[in-house]
């Protein structure tokens, strides 16, 4: 009977060990699921999102910046918000503030308007989100906090010595871009340090000296068109600020016969203005690598979200109001001598495209 009673309190003191164990090992498997849960709630909670503000998708350039935005911010493991304007400051503002209110951490914003421009960023600043301005400056505004650019000094400077070694004695239009962009002056003020000259010394007559609304080619071709019957299709040389302007001149050129004739400048590597370079309409274009722009305003973002030291600062540009911070990029002149070596071979553009 003794023995009876032992077996039994031996059963069931194994079944009560068991049963404890079985209890611990499932209270430790809901521990790591509870774990995990908050791992991956953390991680969403963490995840940097990034406001884009762009102003237009109309132009070829403005469609490359953002794919290679959009790229880069997927690979670094970021949200990007994207928001397009449509040539419109009203709409931008509106749409900037609605990516604010979707509480980014940072704002990449590129303006229609520099000026009107300057209340989103004020609006940011009370929400505590960084602005980096990109590509174009935004200005009266003390709160923007980088601008990210080429060095549009130079890209007009470019422009104006090219022009000038090949025409330096003529007649010349003088086109500039939309006023309400303040890369416009810069790209004019470098221009005008080779052109200015020799208009002081009676080498260089100009026909006109206009602004082009919105950038756009159509108004562009009015101008063009406007100078030529002033001057009786007597043109030498046209300083024309990128290549949908420099488009809308050689359209007006052609319905006169006088497309290949004139030297013509552009800017932004576009498809159209490197086709109409190696067919002889074009003369230069400039080459402002935008997948290192955009990449670099994607990393720049980042930088500013973690509140780490931003990387590539070289510069200040006066907006007006302040230095601003800045990050400027290398520009490039672009002629039929070296279009393949810094359009085709980089990568930018196929030469399948160019030549076709």
């Amino acid at each position: 009977m003794k023995r009876i009673l032992s077996m039994l309190v031996v059963i069931v003191l194994v079944f009560s060990m068991g049963g404890c164990a079985k209890e611990e090992v499932v209270t430790k498997e809901e521990t790591k699921t509870e774990e995990e849960i908050k791992t991956e709630e953390t991680k969403t909670e963490d995840k940097i999102v990034i406001g884009l503000s762009l102003p237009t998708q109309s132009e070829e350039r403005w469609v490359r910046d953002k794919e290679r935005m959009e790229q880069v911010a997927a690979d670094m493991g970021v949200e990007l918000l994207v928001q397009v304007a449509n040539d419109d400051s009203g709409q931008q503002d509106s749409q900037a503030k609605n990516l604010l209110s979707q509480g980014i951490d940072v704002l990449i914003l590129a303006p229609h308007d520099a000026t009107a421009a300057a209340s989103i960023v004020d609006a940011a600043h009370e929400e505590g989100v960084p602005v980096i301005s990109y590509d174009r400056l935004i200005t009266n505004t003390e709160n923007l906090d980088i601008y990210l650019s080429f060095d549009n000094v130079k890209v007009g400077e470019l422009q104006g010595e090219y022009i000038t070694n090949l025409v330096s004695k003529g007649k010349y239009i003088i086109l500039a871009g939309a006023p309400t962009d303040n890369n416009a002056k810069l790209f004019k003020q470098g221009a005008m340090v080779y052109i200015q000259p020799l208009i002081d010394s009676g080498a260089i007559e100009v026909i006109m000296d206009q602004a082009v609304d919105g950038w756009k080619p159509e108004n562009a071709l009015k101008l063009v068109e406007n100078a030529l019957t002033m001057a009786g299709n007597e043109v030498d040389a046209i300083l024309a600020p990128n290549d949908g302007t420099a488009g809308g001149a050689v359209e007006a050129l052609a319905a006169q016969g006088l497309a290949g004739n004139v030297i013509i400048t552009g800017q932004d590597a576009s498809l159209a203005g490197a086709k109409r370079i190696v067919e002889g309409t074009q003369s230069m274009t400039i080459f402002k690598d935008t997948r290192i722009l955009g990449a670099a305003a994607i990393e720049t973002a980042i930088n500013l979200a973690k509140g780490e030291e931003i990387v590539g600062l070289n510069g200040g540009v006066d907006n007006g109001v302040k230095i601003v911070p800045s990050v400027l990029l290398t520009p490039f002149a672009v002629d039929k001598d070296n279009i393949d070596e810094l359009l085709i071979d980089s990568g930018y553009l196929r030469k399948e495209d160019v030549y076709n």
